[in-house]
């Protein structure tokens, strides 16, 4: 006998007459609660709410879903939802719909505005042309991460810095200074030298491959070599993006991929100065090929256009984000469709700050590229928190329907 078992109503056990309904509407649980001054998570609102739920195919996140339960299934307030969902690795849409529906709490993620709209952008694995020896084709290193990068811990002490990567180095004289930003790492006095893992042929493709964090790289023989995220410098985030619009290069309604791209093909004399403006750099590691997609903060594979970077100061890892926003079409005119879309948080980025801010993983080459390089819209977040811990219930899904699909 599971928890959902007895008593019944009209064939139906009591525990699935009352349950959604609590989780619905609230209202039976006490007065709605206020929306934060602050930035944040925000109140938890009925499922009628949350724009599109009921037209979603939730099943097409189970892939996403099991892979979060790979790291949180272990914790009390997952164990039970994790246990239950690999019982059922492919639930119809109606069945994967009731299945987050009555075991998860949305609540809206407020950014202080009053449509609490933000940010949403897209990212990508690309590929690259590298060999493991350096030519003069083949002249732009990746580096691993180097012996002399200290990786400082003072959250204990310093609380402002909980969450945040703090790199250094120790000079000579014995003081311990920030790492080596951008700028110095590739100029003439190459202090990586030695600690190089690939070369490759293109300086800006490397660049944007530090912005993804992790990629494909091509050797002349045809091999493909996995390489991923394995450390970083310390220094923030700067997008290049935002400098070229400062300066009045690209218009702020314009700025794409794409369109950095052709400014820097057409300004290669001030490309590496610019680059140099993000002070930040990605140190990297080959990647086991078997693995099925780029690893994510959590340190799970990444499913395409279910997987999110989130701001973790805000949102957990690992938790489902209900998503709405717009995505590009290549097929109409450059128009966009409405995109919304049950997604997972497994994944962080530096320039991902804010608690209405998103970016979505696009998927792999070419088709992945194109979509990432032009999403760039508002949209609005709803993270799903686990309601509370319950019974598995076995061998089917607890109070699956019994209809069509809706």
């Amino acid at each position: 006998m599971n928890a959902f078992s007895s008593p019944r109503i009209a064939g139906l056990p009591l525990a699935l007459v009352v349950l959604p309904l609590l989780l619905a509407g609230c209202a039976l649980l006490g007065p709605r609660e206020e929306s934060p001054r602050e930035p944040g998570v925000g109140p938890t609102v009925s499922w009628s709410e949350v724009p599109g739920w009921e037209r979603g195919v939730q099943s097409g996140a189970w892939p996403a879903l099991l892979r979060t339960c790979q790291r949180l299934g272990s914790t009390p307030e997952w164990r039970a939802i994790c246990n239950e969902a690999e019982v059922h690795p492919e639930p119809s849409h109606a069945q994967a719909r009731f299945f987050m529906r009555t075991r998860f709490l949305p609540r809206r993620m407020v950014n202080g505005e009053e449509d609490n709209r933000g940010l949403i952008t897209g990212y990508y694995v690309p590929l690259l042309e590298g060999s493991r020896e350096p030519t003069d084709r083949y002249k732009y290193p990746l580096y691993r991460p180097p012996d002399d990068l200290l990786r400082i811990s003072l959250e204990s002490r310093f609380r402002s810095l909980s969450g945040k990567r703090v790199r250094g180095r120790i000079t000579r004289d014995r003081k311990v200074v920030p790492y080596y930003d951008r700028a110095q790492i590739e100029g003439p006095a190459e202090p990586l030298a030695g600690n190089e893992l690939l070369w490759v042929d293109s300086r800006v493709d490397r660049f944007f491959l530090h912005i993804q964090g992790s990629g494909r790289v091509r050797l002349p023989d045809g091999e493909v070599v996995k390489v991923g995220y394995a450390d970083q410098n310390g220094h923030p985030y700067t997008s290049i993006g935002r400098i070229l619009i400062e300066r009045g290069e690209i218009p702020r309604e314009e700025v794409s991929l794409p369109t950095i791209r052709q400014w820097l093909r057409e300004n290669p004399g001030e490309v590496r100065s610019l680059l140099n403006e993000n002070p930040s750099y990605v140190f990297f590691q080959i990647r086991d090929n078997d693995l099925d997609g780029p690893l994510g903060s959590l340190g799970i594979p990444l499913t395409p256009r279910r997987s999110l970077a989130v701001d973790p100061d805000h949102i957990p890892l690992g938790y489902p984000v209900w998503m709405t926003t717009k995505l590009p079409e290549a097929d109409h005119g450059g128009g966009q469709r409405p995109f919304r879309r049950l997604t997972f948080a497994q994944d962080t980025g530096g320039a991902i700050r804010g608690p209405v801010r998103a970016d979505l993983f696009t998927g792999q080459g070419v088709p992945g590229e194109w979509l990432a390089g032009r999403m760039k819209d508002g949209g609005r977040l709803f993270v799903l928190q686990p309601a509370w811990t319950y019974e598995p219930s076995g061998t089917r899904l607890a109070g699956e329907p019994n209809g069509p699909e809706s």
